[in-house]
């Protein structure tokens, strides 16, 4: 089954509200996907079937009547199960928290629900979001439609093998460090990180036994996972506006999200294009083929394509010890000390860490830097471009390659392009580029200048039409 059976997403919910078809129907058959191939493939670790029959026989029942609905009515999606939803089971990937059913939803998930979007249930993530590929402790690991025997990326990894898959025809991820771009670039998506505060970010995951465990509150952004830019753009135009519950959230109004979407000419865009930032490790067909994409740029598009750096210190171990100062590690090491032995290998390695407030200041400073050197860069530059990751999907199991390019390099090595967005909160999207020999999905990351979502849409829009001459080819589902 391939991933473009679903028309698009303002296409569905147009043809509900106009009683074209029922929300009913479209429930029905996702859920017919997912009895088919959810057994492999293990995107969903909570589904709703029932309940999201009954929603979408409400929503049904209110068109009947007249009455108004919202633009994304009746089209099914998956909720990352980092994302709290009232009353469905919210694990986080954590033995810890395997019963755990939140009070209240985040408030991406409401105004879903007010769209008239239906949950089709949780997707599974890695624990907590500690790690960029699909593996807990708590559920089965999450497959690659592309290829079952590779992981799909994470941490968004269930959300991002449900709509590849065509399960859904999107999903909500969250993003610390790049956990909606890397599993869209590994399965052939588009992937979305807004701009800091433009999706409100609450309440996040909480428990009175571990408060606060996953805050990452300066570095967290939620986003969509979808099959093009103009979905992304469909449900950005619902998820995005302030929240008085979320003090990071920002005022609309100045991005037209539908606007920013429709093919237009970004001719003369002045773009910056590094490959490996001066210092990663990059695969060299992922290379070529995001050169490639590149080129197209400036050949097909007519942007104006410079080879930069932005020139920020080469990071050693301060992108984790920055997400380990926003981390509960008073309640964290309480769970280990509970759940220790059930705990995923490397978040243990993380709590057990002696780290001291000198790891901390000095990560914070190399934030800084970050922040600063990518504000003189982007001055003279629209968007920055890169691969989203260093190396397509690898093999599951491990948390990545150990050597790229012949280098010898940390098992987190292939993550280094997306968590600079992350540090400066600028807007970041992974967007198809390629295919390598072998099958296997390339993403491209294009970066904009602070609040400058309207610019990397409208990129990403553009750069879709070379992506499709390239005749990407489906999933093997």
């Amino acid at each position: 089954m391939s991933s473009d059976q679903w028309p698009a997403v303002s296409a569905i919910a147009d043809a509900v509200g106009r009683g074209e078809t029922s929300a009913v129907s479209l429930v029905e058959e996702s859920i017919r996907r997912l009895e088919a191939l959810d057994g492999e493939l293990h995107a969903f670790c909570t589904p709703t079937p029932e309940l999201a029959l009954e929603q979408a026989a409400a929503l049904d029942v209110a068109i009947a009547r007249g009455e108004p609905v919202g633009p994304l009515a009746g089209v099914p999606y998956g909720v990352k199960d980092l994302i709290s939803t009232k009353g469905v089971r919210t694990t986080s990937g954590s033995v810890a928290y395997r019963d755990f059913v939140p009070d209240e939803d985040d408030v991406v998930v409401e105004r879903c629900k007010a769209a008239g979007a239906i949950s089709l249930g949780k997707t599974n993530a890695s624990e907590f979001g500690y790690s960029a590929t699909g593996e807990n402790p708590l559920f089965p690991t999450t497959r690659n439609p592309w290829n079952l025997d590779l992981t799909p990326g994470g941490s968004s990894a269930g959300s991002a093998a449900a709509v590849a898959a065509g399960i859904v025809p999107f999903a909500l991820g969250s993003d610390g460090g790049g956990s909606i771009r890397i599993p869209a670039s590994f399965t052939g998506l588009v992937g979305f990180k807004p701009s800091m505060g433009r999706v409100p970010v609450y309440p996040g995951c909480r428990d009175e036994r571990y408060p606060g465990v996953s805050g990452w509150e300066s570095v967290e952004h939620i986003g969509p996972i979808c099959r093009t830019v103009a979905d992304v753009g469909a449900v950005m135009s619902v998820l995005a506006g302030p929240d008085s519950r979320d003090r990071h959230s920002i005022p609309a109004g100045d991005v037209d999200w539908l606007a920013a979407v429709q093919p237009s000419s970004v001719k003369g865009l002045r773009v910056a294009y590094s490959s490996d930032f001066g210092y990663l490790p990059v695969d060299p067909e992922v290379r070529e083929i995001v050169g490639r994409a590149v080129a197209s740029l400036q050949d097909d598009l007519g942007c104006h394509v410079t080879e930069a750096h932005p020139g920020w210190p080469e990071p050693g171990n301060e992108f984790t010890a920055l997400i380990m100062s926003e981390t509960d590690l008073v309640g964290m090491r309480k769970m280990l000390g509970e759940f220790g032995d059930q705990m995923s290998p490397h978040l243990v390695r993380m709590l057990e860490t002696e780290w001291t407030a000198e790891d901390f200041t000095q990560a914070n400073m190399w934030r800084k830097s970050v922040v600063n050197r990518m504000a003189r860069f982007m001055t003279d530059y629209d968007v920055l471009v890169t691969p989203t990751a260093s190396v397509a999907a690898f093999p599951v199991g491990i948390q990545g390659p150990e050597v790229i390019d012949g280098r010898q390099v940390a098992d987190s090595a292939w993550q280094g392009f997306t968590y600079p967005a992350n540090l400066t909160g600028q807007p970041a999207i992974s967007v198809p580029a390629g295919v390598t020999g072998d099958g296997r999905p390339v993403g491209m990351q294009v970066v904009g200048r602070h609040l400058g979502d309207g610019a990397v849409l409208r990129l990403g829009s553009g750069i879709q039409v070379p992506a499709k001459a390239r005749r990407l080819r489906g999933p093997s589902l």
